[in-house]
């Protein structure tokens, strides 16, 4: 017989199945709810009645039947009730957004900032302003933070809000959550003041670009695959590995440190300590000098977040030599890095995110041209459903949106719990 713990733990899968059901189909019926997730429409009613309850569902006129019949009465997700809010902070910007239940951006900020070397305690500072706002307007649409997960381009301790190493920031062993404090705690006397605090939840950027490709992306006109390598970059190059539908983060969740893989062994001597590493021939910086630019001169023709990108690629589309052979180069280091680690976990695909999205014309035919050389395995043809190497479409956004999905999750996979006014908390 089931234990008392056993049926609570079914409930709250059964809600979250409901919610995910209703959250992807848009509306739909609660017997087309019911064919979805495979219970009985009879197990299905209450389940619906205590998310409509809850204020995450809402009911949306008809909807088609599921099968024969007419039609039945619609159920949507809830435009209002809690949201999840992404942060990211890079080398030379700061961004919030914050997503609803629907998975539609309902605000977002962004601002070019000075990162680079400076302390943990102005960005930090900088970044709650920008909090403020985003929940102020998201708030005034009847929406509440439900939890808040930052992006930042370093590594993190497994399990903590502790960025043990951003090399491109300067920060070592630096705490997130003591500095956005102010920005997690509710104003004294608020409605809000009693509710749990909001979750806060630190990873890196391309660990967050790899899931929102998961859940939101597809590439190249390919379904999302569920075992994929993700290579993103701004300043430095990060890779994340998703095996099975789930992100892959090593013993102290410091897998996917592609930037420092060495590509030629006796080359230049990298900022780790290392020679050769990827970052000294495809990084941001490499690709600028090999073009001819400083990052200084970069942001000054084209100033604002993604600046030397769009530079990069402006001067490329107009056919500079320098910038496309410097791009051509980068693409064949990132080719042969990237071969061992297609040879090694056999991907369904790599995905090429973050800047590497828009310089993916220039990019793409050096990596592509090195993997084949370097890969045991077949080529994207031979494999069934399979794209070797696609671009996401989510483009620099990735890791922002990632971050808000992932501090959304809470709520899908325990929607009453955590999804209730009761118990949402505020930032």
């Amino acid at each position: 017989m089931p234990t008392p713990d056993t049926q609570h733990a079914l409930r709250r899968r059964n809600l979250s199945r409901v919610l995910r059901a209703v959250a992807e189909a848009g509306t739909v019926s609660r017997a087309g709810v019911a064919a979805r997730i495979g219970l009985t429409r009879a197990g299905v009613a209450p389940l619906v009645d205590e998310l409509l309850r809850a204020g995450l569902l809402v009911e949306a006129g008809r909807a088609a039947p599921s099968g024969r019949g007419r039609p039945g009465s619609g159920l949507t997700v809830s435009d209002r009730g809690p949201a999840g809010i992404g942060a990211e902070i890079g080398v030379d910007h700061l961004a919030v957004c914050a997503v609803d239940l629907r998975g539609t951006v309902r605000a977002r900020l962004a601002t070019t900032a000075a990162n680079r070397h400076s302390e943990p305690g102005p960005v930090l500072r900088r970044l709650s302003a920008l909090l403020a706002e985003v929940t102020a307007a998201i708030a005034a649409e009847g929406l509440r933070p439900a939890g808040l997960t930052v992006a930042v381009p370093g590594l993190v301790a497994r399990g903590s809000t502790t960025v043990v190493h951003a090399p491109n920031l300067g920060w070592r062993a630096a705490d997130l959550a003591p500095g956005l404090t102010a920005a997690l705690t509710p104003a004294p006397g608020t409605a809000a003041a009693h509710a749990a605090p909001v979750p806060l939840t630190v990873d890196n950027e391309a660990n967050l670009g790899a899931l929102a490709e998961l859940h939101l992306g597809g590439a190249d006109g390919c379904a999302p695959p569920s075992d994929f390598v993700h290579v993103s970059a701004e300043t430095g190059i990060g890779a994340a590995l998703v095996v099975d539908g789930q992100l892959l983060r090593g013993a102290r969740g410091f897998a996917g440190e592609l930037g420092h893989v060495p590509v030629y062994p006796d080359g230049r001597p990298c900022g780790c300590g290392g020679r050769g590493c990827l970052e000294q021939y495809a990084g941001e910086r490499a690709v600028l000098r090999a073009g001819g630019l400083t990052p200084e001169q970069a942001a000054a023709a084209h100033p604002g977040p993604g600046a030397r990108t769009a530079l990069l690629a402006r001067r490329a589309a107009d056919g500079d030599a320098a910038t496309i052979g410097a791009l051509r180069a980068a693409g064949a280091a990132l080719g042969i890095a990237l071969a061992g680690a297609v040879n090694l976990l056999d991907p369904r695909a790599v995905v090429l995110g973050g800047a590497l999205a828009g310089l993916a014309p220039w990019v793409l035919p050096s990596l592509e041209r090195e993997l084949a050389l370097r890969t045991a395995v077949a080529p994207a043809p031979a494999r069934p459903g399979g794209c070797l190497v696609t671009v996401s479409q989510l483009g620099a956004d990735g890791p922002l949106l990632g971050a808000a999905y992932a501090a959304l999750r809470t709520v899908l996979e325990d929607p009453v719990s955590t999804g209730t006014p009761a118990h949402s908390p505020q930032l």
